[in-house]
Order: C-alpha cells, then structure tokens, then sequence
C-alpha cells in the first residue's frame, strides 16, 4: 500500500508564510508527476501547483508569483512554499502524486488526507 502524509499547515495571518511537505511511503518503482490541490468550503477542488519529475511546474493562476512547488525525488516529497498568504487561501490542500508501483504494476494516483491552511485577515 501507498501512502500520502501532509504536513505544514496550520492559521496564520494574512501577509504570512507557510510550508506544506507530504511524504509518500510504502512499495514504490517511481514517482512521476506531483501536486498539491485544495478545496474550500462550498467548491471543488482545485489544482494549485504540479511538478513533474524533470521539475517543470505549472500553477493555478491565483497562486503564480506567491506559491512554489518543489520535490526531493530521493526522499518522494514535495513541498509548497506560500508566501503572501490571503484570506481566499483559506482551505483543506491536499496532496496528489501518480505513483508506480510493483503490484498490480503500473503508475496509479494517490491521495493525501488534507491539510488545513487558515489565512485570517
């Protein structure tokens, strides 16, 4: 079994920082293209930020210029810096990678349990 852990929310106010980190564990060949989406109240989820495994990256337009994405190939994490925090931030972000994996073989998508972020105004 494969599994997704976020950790690095949290409150914090409007104008701050945060860090979100998720470490995927368990029987795993590769890691191919990460994320971090997120859902608020009453919406649907939402891409923020992906990264593939060459490190291209592509952002929600809401989030370019205030969020990046990074990953430890060696250690299967991904991390999302957000900087200048707003209060529509506010939301569950949740974790996403597609994962090979022995058995059945093959690359599946794999999610985490979200994290929550509180931007106050």
């Amino acid at each position: 079994q494969v599994q997704l852990v976020e950790s690095g929310g949290g409150l914090v106010q409007a104008g701050g920082s945060l860090r979100l980190s998720c470490v995927a564990s368990g029987k795993i060949l590769s890691m191919n293209s990460m994320g971090w989406y997120r859902q608020a109240p009453g919406k649907q989820r939402e891409l923020v930020a992906r990264i593939t495994l060459g490190r291209s990256t592509n952002y929600a337009d809401s989030v370019k210029g205030r969020f990046t994405i990074s990953r430890d190939n060696a250690n299967n994490r991904v991390y999302l810096q957000m900087n200048s925090l707003k209060p529509e931030d506010t939301a569950v972000y949740y974790c996403n990678a597609n994962i090979m994996i022995p058995s059945p073989f093959g690359f599946y998508d794999y999610w985490g349990q979200g994290t929550q972020v509180t931007v106050s105004s």
